[in-house]
């Protein structure tokens, strides 16, 4: 089984920042593509960023500009610096690894923006 263990989550001020980070285990991380999901109560989990193995990234339209995925190799770990918050930033934010078939997700991380 593998094991994604997520951290950063929490509550901050609607303008705020926070760092949601991701480690995964070593015999994934460098080819899978990780990725960040979120959920918020009542509606269906979406894409919030993505990052390739080549550090190929993409966004949703409502973070584009705000959120900033990256990955740190010798670290095994994928970051999520998500600026200007907003009170619909608020979700549970969910690390995901995908390669073909296979997708691994962590327990995700409560984050709150507050008006």
């Amino acid at each position: 089984q593998v094991q994604l263990v997520e951290s950063g989550g929490g509550l901050v001020q609607a303008g705020g920042s926070l760092r949601l980070s991701c480690l995964a285990p070593g015999s994934i991380f460098n080819i899978y593509i990780m990725a960040w999901y979120r959920q918020a109560p009542g509606n269906q989990r979406e894409l919030v960023a993505i990052i390739t193995s080549g550090d190929n990234t993409n966004y949703a339209d409502s973070v584009k500009g705000r959120f900033t995925i990256s990955r740190d190799n010798a670290k095994n770990t994928v970051y999520l610096n998500m600026n200007s918050l907003k009170p619909e930033d608020t979700a549970v934010y969910y690390c995901n690894a995908h390669l073909g078939r296979y997708d691994h997700w962590g327990q995700g991380t409560q984050v709150t923006v507050s008006s």
